[in-house]
């Protein structure tokens, strides 16, 4: 599954849960704690990889639970100790439904699942080096599992502008903190 699908799923499931737990929409930090996880499989193994050579492939140390398991625990118990608990359990859920998502099409017999256990269940090798973005984009545009990122990325999106646009303000106001105060410069 590519970012965008990863990032639709992952507020599918959290928008559904916060509703259903708190009976309202998801909060600003915490989709941005969503959204951190839904891409943290991809933002360790990837680099590690294909640029660095030091992993098999590009799922396995971040996407196999023996890793993301106490990750998720780790984070959501560091959050609790911070009294942010909420923050930990998006960042969980949405990892969890990178590496469980990115394991679905086992179920059709489109990938092969040992990522879930590495290294205790082998995974098959780079053959020929790290494959190049291009390519797997290429190699994608057929596949239906492919064309169903973007219709889960339009559901989310349109339950996410429903919600609030929540982490929006958040990254405004974080862009607002890092941005030169541009009057003192006398420009605007």
């Amino acid at each position: 599954m590519w970012p965008l699908g990863h990032a639709a799923v992952g507020y599918l499931l959290y928008t559904l849960a916060t509703r259903s737990r708190f009976d309202q929409p998801p909060g600003q930090i915490a989709v941005l704690a969503l959204l951190v996880g839904t891409q943290f499989p991809d933002l360790l193994d990837k680099p590690l990889a294909w640029y660095l050579a030091v992993l098999p492939t590009g799922r396995t140390l971040a996407h196999t639970l023996l890793v993301l398991l106490p990750v998720s625990v780790a984070a959501v118990a560091l959050a609790r100790r911070t009294a942010r608990a909420e923050y930990g359990i998006a960042f969980a859920l949405g990892a969890l439904a990178h590496t469980l998502t990115d394991a679905l099409p086992a179920l059709w017999g489109a990938a092969d699942p040992n990522h879930l256990l590495w290294p205790v269940t082998p995974v098959e090798p780079y053959e020929s080096g790290a494959p190049s973005v291009i390519g797997l984009f290429r190699e994608s545009l057929g596949d239906p599992y492919f064309l169903l990122e973007f219709a889960l990325a339009a559901v989310a999106l349109a339950l996410w502008r429903r919600d609030g646009a929540p982490g929006l303000a958040a990254v405004r106001a974080l862009a607002d903190r890092v941005r030169p105060d541009r009057s003192a410069s006398g420009s605007n």
